[in-house]
C-alpha cells in the first residue's frame, strides 16, 4: 500500500488514504464496523502512514452515511482481515442511530429552507413583474 503524495492538503491526503484503505481491506470497503484500535493494527501494518492523516481518514470513515447505518444494525466489529471481534455495544449503535436521526432531521430543514427561498424568489419576481406591467404601461 502506498501513501498519498505529500502535495495535498490533509484533507486531500485522509481521502487518498481512505481510498487506499478501502482497497485493501474489506472492512473498510464493506463499511462493516471496525475494531476499537483499528488504527493501531493499520500503523502496525503499514508504519510509513501518518498518524494524523490515518485519524482524519478514519474520522471520515466513520462518520460516514453508510458507516453509521451498518453500526445502527451491527452485533459485532471486525478487524482488517474481517474477523468478528468485540460486541458492538448497544451504546455505540445508540449513538449511531441518533447521529443519523439528527443528519436527517438537518438535511430535511436544510431542503425545507431551500424550498421556502426558492417560493418566496418566485413571489418576489411575480410581484416585480407586475409592477413592470402596471408601471411600465403609462411610459
Amino acid at each position: 500500500m502506498e501513501t498519498p503524495p505529500p502535495s495535498e492538503t490533509p484533507g486531500q491526503k485522509a481521502r487518498a488514504l481512505l481510498k487506499i484503505l478501502q482497497e485493501s481491506y474489506p472492512a473498510f470497503r464493506d463499511f462493516q464496523p471496525l475494531a476499537i484500535g483499528i488504527d493501531k493494527q493499520l500503523l502496525a501494518r503499514q508504519p510509513d502512514i501518518e498518524r494524523k492523516t490515518l485519524r482524519l481518514a478514519l474520522g471520515m470513515h466513520t462518520n460516514s452515511l453508510r458507516y453509521l447505518k451498518v453500526l445502527e444494525k451491527a452485533t459485532h466489529r471486525v478487524d482488517l482481515d474481517g474477523k468478528p471481534g468485540d460486541a458492538v455495544s448497544e451504546e455505540h449503535r445508540a449513538h449511531a442511530a441518533q447521529t443519523l436521526r439528527e443528519r436527517f432531521r438537518k438535511d430535511a430543514e436544510r431542503r425545507k429552507a431551500e424550498r421556502e427561498a426558492a417560493e418566496l424568489e418566485k413571489q418576489r419576481t411575480a410581484k416585480l413583474n407586475q409592477l413592470v406591467e402596471k408601471f411600465g404601461k403609462n411610459r
